[in-house]
């Protein structure tokens, strides 16, 4: 039986454990509110995956094949495999919620451990303190609530980095019990993604400033220590594998894959950054550390610095200090040196954030340490207690989406909106889904029997409205193309939504009926069909009934001339009849709501281009590669007017461009070797041209593959094999 001496437990240490028994309560509680994550259908159907394959004994593969356009094998996953066992052991019918508490438990991990390695350097006070930093801070508890792609990863990390400080302090005595947490902290981060790799490396860089540190004493015990070292790295290692189908099947080989193919399957999305709509594999090195530094209570943000400076007085645990400041800044110098393709806020590096909070307690407790009267440390922590103010008030006001979070520094809500993503998880759909199934009727424009209820993102709906399936229909739209399909209700978060209309207020649309907002901000709008003028009418142009479909466009147009499909519709219509002056006009409405919208300034482009404007055309063809240097069409129009007014040089530069971004199709190499052929190139040379112009895009590129499939053909055609 184990005794507890309760004459020893200072007062702190009861705040500690009464804190952290309440904490686990509330954010158990809490996460029962949020809504599904972006990604969590993704990883709970590779869970099945992961799931059968277990069962079947291996029988079942999908879960270790990687394909084109099934990269999850390459994720551990483990606590969204273990989510899935459990529920479907015990059939547990709602499933999300069940992995939202789990979820929360391991950020309730997080911060335990981020306190529990204060305490150990500095005792319970600066243990309280780290756990109120970690308790306030709403985007890292946001996440808690239901990120289970990435949140279990900083539990892994910060208890690995807790378990190998303790095994360095302890030495040269080698305990067992430390050992053994230590590898299985390390397998837990493995078996949550590849990248908890990178705990093994901090292992062996602490490890070896603590030999240099401590050289005197533990130079004799250096190859004991070493074997120790290696077998917890290596039984962590096993041990993940046997949790990841995928490293299960080469326990050296896949991971290894893993590590240097994940890159390529990394998902370039639009994001909003600094007022302008961005693709996320060309964002500013910035951003990773600007949306930490916007996002983090200022009362962290000021007690990691704080931390910084006592690193340098504290001589006796500086290196304590040192193992948080580097697990916190390293990872985040790899992504902006790597230029990492990230998104989504600071999400991917969310791994670093306890040991910044650790920093900030560490720091703020030290600061009260160094001073001597009573009234002094109250006024230290009176100061840091009043920087957490702002973000409790945030949460309080705003639940489940405490992680939609500015602070101070970026102005809060009201000054981030329109400038930066809030909602881009999609948390809101849980609550604009329950106000449909409260309040949604059928009417005269319901064609069958179900209300139709639209989103983009369509998952989650099925899952919200699974127990309402006799009233109800999910399907799927995007925003800007609502008029193409029949719905009676949309759900649409403000994510992919053009800065410019949220932030000039057409955004939401005039036919919302309810809207989900943060801080009285909307993030996610209900809309309610008001009219199906524009589904008609687009279905009859869809079938080349452009005749009947020109009169309803611009009936829909009257009805509301903010939508933005119907603008789109018509004026390919007249693009394809050559109306360029209706098509300037519409574009001219469209572009009144969103100035910088690429389809916008690209079909006023074409419509200047057929009544033979060029020079306004080629500049709206600029400006629309200059707002999405992805947007092929631009370049296509672009080359066509270079063309025309005779500049092959010209034309073949906006070409290479479709080259440069991977935009490469058959349009694009006829329009290529017809320039070629204009410049005087016969077809032999034209093709070696082009070939030797694709090999050297793809050895830029590093894509050996594809660079020696062009460079061999160019050989083929000079030695005289041309098919």
């Amino acid at each position: 039986m184990i005794k507890i001496d309760f004459k020893s437990i200072t007062i702190w240490q009861y705040v500690f454990y009464i804190i952290a028994s309440l904490g686990l309560i509330t954010m158990v509680y809490l996460s029962q509110d949020a809504g599904i994550s972006g990604d969590e259908f993704f990883h709970y159907d590779h869970a099945s995956n992961v799931y059968n394959y277990y069962k079947t004994s291996g029988e079942d593969s999908t879960a270790a094949v990687v394909t084109e356009k099934y990269n999850l094998p390459y994720y551990g996953q483990s606590v969204d495999n273990f989510a899935f066992f459990v529920t479907k052991t015990f059939g547990i019918d709602n499933y999300m919620e069940f992995r939202h508490g789990l979820n929360s438990i391991m950020g309730w991990i997080a911060i335990l451990f981020a306190s529990l390695f204060v305490k150990r350097v500095a005792g319970w006070r600066g243990a309280v303190i780290t756990m109120i930093l970690m308790y306030v801070s709403p985007r890292f508890v946001g996440h808690s609530f239901n990120n289970l792609k990435d949140l279990p990863l900083a539990t892994a990390t910060i208890m690995s980095i807790y378990y190998m400080t303790k095994f360095l302090d302890e030495l040269p005595k080698i305990k067992w019990y430390t050992s053994i947490m230590l590898a299985l902290s390390i397998a837990f981060a493995i078996s949550v993604r590849i990248g908890g790799l990178i705990v093994i490396s901090y292992f062996a860089l602490f490890a070896l400033m603590y030999y240099i540190l401590k050289y005197k004493q533990f130079k004799k015990e250096l190859a004991r220590v070493l074997i120790w070292g290696l077998g917890i790295s290596i039984a962590g290692y096993i041990l993940a594998v046997f949790t990841w189908p995928y490293a299960l099947q080469a326990p050296i080989d896949n991971p290894k894959e893993t590590l240097s193919n994940m890159t390529k399957f990394a998902i370039a999305i639009r994001q909003i950054f600094e007022g302008q709509s961005q693709w996320s594999d060309a964002l500013p090195w910035y951003y990773t550390p600007k949306f930490i530094f916007m996002t983090v209570p200022l009362a962290v943000i000021a007690g990691a610095l704080v931390g910084v400076v006592m690193m340098f007085k504290n001589k006796k645990d500086w290196f304590h200090y040192f193992i948080l400041l580097f697990t916190f800044a390293f990872p985040i110098f790899w992504i902006v040196i790597n230029k990492s393709n990230v998104y989504g806020g600071w999400r991917h590096a969310i791994f670093v954030y306890p040991s910044l909070a650790a920093l900030a307690g560490l720091g703020i407790e030290a600061l009260v340490q160094s001073v001597n009267k009573k009234y002094f440390k109250i006024a230290i922590l009176s100061a840091f207690g009043i920087l957490t103010i702002n973000p409790i008030a945030h949460s309080i006001r705003n639940h489940p989406y405490e992680y939609v979070y500015f602070n101070e520094f970026e102005g809060g809500i009201k000054n981030a909106y329109g400038k930066y993503e809030l909602d881009y998880y999609y948390h809101s759909l849980r609550e604009a889904s329950e106000w449909v199934i409260k309040n949604a009727k059928k009417d005269n424009l319901t064609t069958g029997d179900k209300i139709v209820v639209a989103c983009w993102h369509v998952s989650p709906l099925n899952y919200y409205f699974r127990n309402d399936t006799n009233r109800f229909k999910v399907s799927f739209i995007r925003y800007y193309e609502r008029g193409e399909a029949d719905w009676d209700y949309a759900i649409v978060c403000n994510t992919g939504i053009a800065p410019e209309q949220l932030q000039n207020g057409t955004f939401p649309p005039k036919n919302t009926v309810y809207e989900v907002k943060v801080d009285g901000k909307t993030i996610c709008a209900v809309l309610k069909r008001q009219d199906k003028t524009d589904f008609q009418a687009i279905e009859l142009k869809k079938k080349d009934s452009i005749a009947a479909a020109i009169p309803l466009l611009q009936k829909a147009i009257r009805i509301d001339e903010q939508n933005e499909s119907v603008l789109t519709n018509l004026a390919e219509i007249y693009l394809r009849i050559g109306k360029g002056d209706s098509v300037v006009m519409l574009m001219d409405k469209l572009l009144k709501m969103n100035p910088n919208s690429e389809v916008g300034n690209y079909f006023k482009a074409y419509g200047l281009f057929i009544m033979n404007k060029d020079q306004e055309a080629l500049a709206l063809c600029d400006k629309s590669i200059k707002i999405n240097f992805k947007f092929q069409s631009a370049y296509s129009l672009a080359a066509n007017i270079k063309m025309k007014q005779r500049d092959l040089y010209g034309a073949e530069g906006y070409l290479n461009g479709l080259i440069e971004i991977d935009r490469l199709d058959d349009q694009t190499m006829q329009q290529l070797l017809m320039v070629y052929q204009a410049s005087g190139l016969d077809e032999r040379n034209c093709y070696i041209k082009l070939y030797s112009t694709m090999a050297e895009h793809f050895k830029k590129q590093g894509n050996q593959k594809m660079f020696e499939q062009y460079d061999n053909a160019v050989r083929q055609i000079m030695q005289g094999g041309m098919n």
